[in-house]
This record gives structure tokens, C-alpha cells and sequence, in this order.
């Protein structure tokens, strides 16, 4: 299977929820986005409202983007159960040494090939944080990272960020 290409994942659906995973392969932007784009559709045609498709799409752009940078390989799974979605990304990556750190606006250890791309600029954590309901990060230097991100996708006006 190559990188992008959805599948549903082998644990399977649970109360007629939906599971979907992808690979995500280092280096590689050729599939970039593809796991958001899955995920947007699928929000769409489950009828949500578009400003919480917005912010689940920020969320899995922006995590598979930091997999895509900074990992060798990884995966996006997202579950969508009644009204809570779940994206978890994990990666095969350095780790991140200083969470805290890492979470400022700015801060980055991209590399100089992903910033001379356009990428890298240090707002993919942020990012995610200021969209999710909930943000979960684990992380072991030398192992790689595991983020856990929440959106309830029952109540978009008290969850909508301020534009």
C-alpha cells in the first residue's frame, strides 16, 4: 500500500463508527494531505458543519505535514464515534525533546530542505492546539511521537476559535 492510500483500519468500526488509516512514508509530500482530504469528505458527507471541518482538517493537515518533515515513517487514523472525532498520528520519528518548547508559535527544528519547500515554520503544534478540543502529545526522544487530537463535532459554537 502506498503512501495516502486510505484504508479501513483491521480493528474495525465500532457502534457504527468509522475507522480509517493511512500511511504516511518520511520525506515524501507527493500523498501530502491526502489523509485530511479523506477526512474532510467524510465530515461533509456525515453533514457537519463546515467551520468543524475546517478545524478537523487544520488538525490532520498539519500532523501529517510534521510526520511527513521530521519522521521516517508514521500513520493517521482517524475514528469518527457519534459525535467525537479522534485523530491520532503516530510517528517513527526523533521525538520531541521539549514539549513546551515545541508548542511556541515559531519554533522549529525542520530541516533546511523542508523550510526552502515553504514548510517548517513552526506553527504545526500550535496550530493543532488552537483547533482541537482536546490534544494529547507522547512523546520519547529517539522513538517518535503519538499525538491524540479531539474535535466534538456536536457543538461547533462554543468550540469555534474566534477568527
Amino acid at each position: 500500500m502506498s503512501s495516502g492510500e486510505k484504508r479501513e483500519d483491521t480493528d474495525g468500526a465500532v457502534n457504527g463508527g468509522q475507522h480509517i488509516y493511512f500511511p504516511l512514508n518520511g520525506g515524501d509530500f507527493s500523498d501530502a494531505g491526502a489523509g485530511s482530504k479523506s477526512l474532510r469528505c467524510e465530515l461533509a458527507a456525515l453533514g457537519v458543519p463546515a467551520q468543524l471541518i475546517r478545524r478537523a482538517a487544520i488538525c490532520s493537515f498539519e500532523a501529517e505535514i510534521n510526520v511527513i518533515i521530521h519522521a521516517v515513517a508514521g500513520s493517521l487514523r482517524y475514528s469518527i464515534e457519534g459525535e467525537t472525532l479522534t485523530i491520532t498520528v503516530t510517528d517513527m520519528g526523533p521525538g520531541i525533546k521539549d514539549v513546551g518548547l515545541a508548542m511556541k508559535e515559531g519554533y522549529t527544528t525542520a530541516p533546511v530542505w523542508a523550510r526552502e519547500f515553504g514548510w517548517g515554520s513552526g506553527m504545526g503544534l500550535p496550530n493543532i492546539k488552537k483547533n482541537a478540543d482536546a490534544l494529547s502529545i507522547d512523546s520519547v526522544p529517539g522513538e517518535g511521537t503519538t499525538l491524540e487530537i479531539t474535535i466534538n463535532l456536536k457543538t461547533p459554537q462554543l468550540n469555534a476559535r474566534q477568527e
